[in-house]
């Protein structure tokens, strides 16, 4: 658990700039539920980190916008029972969510026209349904 979060072959977020918290997790327990500190909340402060490129942290804070808070990602996890199973699951996660927003933009739509049996397609398919519709109708019109 010591070692930071390999997010890309050239990124490699150090853990002395991972931030954990411990707490209570809600829902039904056992006898252990109101001592153990198994709900794990991991940030991470992209937006200060030395170790993000510049040309990556601007693109990292435009995809996560609207999950920063003054420029700090955070995950909770609370989903397992165990402390160390959420320290593992929001690492996991946290590492999917900083991948995700390093990936380069897809390339670009080159814009392309319908194919000639593709328009004859489309107008015989109009065709069928508005005969099918007229031969629908019971007054003749």
């Amino acid at each position: 658990m010591d070692d930071g979060l390999r997010v890309t072959d050239r990124w490699v977020v150090p853990a002395a700039e991972l931030r954990e918290r411990f707490s209570r997790s809600s829902g039904p327990g056992g006898q252990g539920v109101n001592t153990a500190d198994s709900r794990v909340e991991l940030s991470y402060d992209l937006a200060n980190s030395p170790t993000v490129p510049d040309w990556l942290r601007s693109r990292a804070l435009a995809r996560l916008a609207n999950r920063l808070v003054d420029g700090v990602l955070t995950i909770a996890a609370s989903e397992h029972r165990a402390q160390l199973a959420n320290r593992e699951a929001a690492r996991a996660r946290m590492t999917a969510l900083l991948r995700e927003a390093a990936a380069p933009p897809p390339p670009a739509r080159r814009a392309t026209r319908p194919s000639r049996g593709a328009k004859e397609r489309r107008l015989a398919d109009k065709k069928r349904q508005s005969q099918r519709k007229r031969d629908r109708r019971t007054d003749g019109e």
